[in-house]
């Protein structure tokens, strides 16, 4: 879990255009500098007490603290003012070209800048019906912001979403995929093949003001 956790946060912060992680003794940290998450610390093979150590030290609101453990195992770091984020799960898949194209009457475009591979699907009267990114590193492709639009929801846009990633990171040799799956994008990366590696936790410091 250790590689494939590096690997991930590696691409992640490839595919937000965050800098890079850096090595912290706790695993690693993200600046992320956003108003909704101004730090992100990822939790990697550590002890408990090194873990309730960062959480302890933690004085920013919208401090994230992420781990590859169940969030019951997870939660009695925290004290007050700490919340729990959506459940999500670290998943993998070995990459292969893709044989999926757009239906009929839907057009989708890839775009490759700085290591970031950019999906729009566009629906028959020019509107976004779908899109998706992912960080490309040596290591690993991460897919990243998989949406279909509502409107266009169960017409099988965000396997082709999928698919062009795949593509564009098998044209560049990469061979492993990987990414953060909420419970419901779960459910369609596993008819692609992708395997639960970990539950992905979360937690997001917002302390109640005085």
């Amino acid at each position: 879990m250790s590689e494939t956790g590096r690997s991930w946060a590696a691409g992640w912060a490839v595919s937000r255009r965050v800098p890079a992680p850096v090595e912290v003794p706790w695993g690693l940290r993200i600046e992320v500098g956003q108003p909704t998450q101004v730090v992100r610390h990822i939790v990697l093979d550590t002890g408990e007490d090194v873990a309730r150590g960062l959480v302890g030290s933690v004085t920013e609101p919208t401090t994230c603290v992420k781990a590859f453990v169940p969030e019951a195992e997870m939660e009695p770091w925290f004290p007050s003012g700490w919340h729990p984020l959506d459940p999500c799960f670290l998943m993998a898949v070995d990459l292969r070209p893709s044989r999926v194209r757009a239906p009929d009457g839907y057009t989708a475009s890839v775009q490759t800048a700085d290591g970031v591979a950019s999906v729009r699907v566009l629906g028959p009267g020019g509107d976004l019906a779908a899109s998706g990114q992912a960080g490309l590193t040596d290591a690993a492709c991460v897919f990243d912001q998989i949406v279909t639009e509502p409107a266009y929801r169960r017409r099988g846009l965000g396997t082709v979403v999928m698919g062009a990633l795949t593509d564009a990171a098998v044209e560049r040799g990469v061979t492993t995929g990987i990414l953060g799956a909420t419970v419901e994008g779960r459910a369609l990366y596993a008819t692609l093949g992708w395997k639960v590696l970990a539950p992905l936790t979360g937690f997001v410091y917002r302390p109640v003001a005085a």
